[in-house]
């Protein structure tokens, strides 16, 4: 038993290894708006701001991949990206996310040469100071920051509601999902209930060994809040769609999350 769970802690951290070290009333919408002949996509993200996890003092905050392959994707796919965090100002980096240059995912690699990206990223507004009239989705990237500031914030869990009442796409990766779960459907029964979502496994937090430094196991807390929860084989690509709800399993998961988010919107 031992020698398996030294296995499983080996693998999970050899893949961490290598990926790299007053809210504004919204306007119903079935679909994005086309200008000149092509979908508008406006796309707001919002990152973690905590760079502890919990109480444990371990340092964390976004898992950079999560935040990069997103971005250029919706970018480079014709959308406009507006970028805050859960407390404004610069978002924390999960140092295990980023190693050094030529060693990285190519979306991070691109960061790195990008300023422009890389002062946004410092300099963020805070979410609840943005108008969510204009946009068409919501992206919540992970990190273990997530699990500290995402799950119990109210402003977070109405802007959820509010996306998803009128029609328009939430999709999170990894642990972005812990910001779903103070969402509620209209009917008070939470957001997650009966839908298809995926999320960081708990194989996956034990493999990293952070099984008990977490507040909680995510795919555990989503099962309990009546989520039809669905994964693949750890550490490997795996998004869903569930209506205009959107959700990947890891790290690896973000493009795929990305690509979903896309072809929905130009549907």
């Amino acid at each position: 038993m031992r020698g398996r769970r030294e296995l499983m802690l080996g693998a999970g951290v050899a893949w961490f290894a290598a990926h790299g070290s007053s809210i504004a009333q919204t306007r119903r919408r079935d679909a994005p708006e086309k200008q000149g002949g092509k979908t508008r996509m406006n796309i707001l993200m919002i990152a973690t701001s905590a760079d502890k996890l919990g109480q444990s003092g371990h340092a964390t905050g976004v898992w950079l991949e999560e935040l990069t392959t997103p971005f250029y994707a919706f970018r480079d796919g014709g959308g406009e990206v507006t970028l805050a965090s859960i407390e404004g100002g610069a978002i924390p980096i999960d140092t295990r996310s980023v190693k050094e240059a030529g060693q990285n995912e190519a979306s991070v690699e691109r960061y790195l040469s990008d300023p422009a990206f890389r002062h946004r990223v410092a300099d963020t507004p805070k979410f609840t100071n943005i108008d969510l009239s204009g946009f068409d989705a919501v992206f919540l990237p992970g990190g273990h920051g997530t699990m500290t500031d995402y799950p119990e914030n109210s402003a977070l869990a109405r802007l959820i509601e509010q996306f998803d009442r009128s029609g328009r796409i939430v999709s999170a990766v990894c642990h972005g999902p812990a910001g779903l779960l103070s969402a509620r459907k209209a009917d008070g029964t939470p957001f997650v209930a009966g839908r298809r979502v995926s999320a960081f496994a708990d194989s996956e937090e034990r493999a990293v060994g952070l099984e008990h430094t977490v507040p909680f196991l995510l795919e555990d807390r989503l099962r309990a809040s009546g989520a039809l929860y669905e994964r693949g084989p750890d550490f490997t690509s795996f998004a869903i769609q569930d209506g205009n709800l959107v959700t990947g399993q890891n790290p690896a998961s973000a493009a795929r999350v990305a690509a979903l988010v896309i072809q929905r919107l130009k549907a």
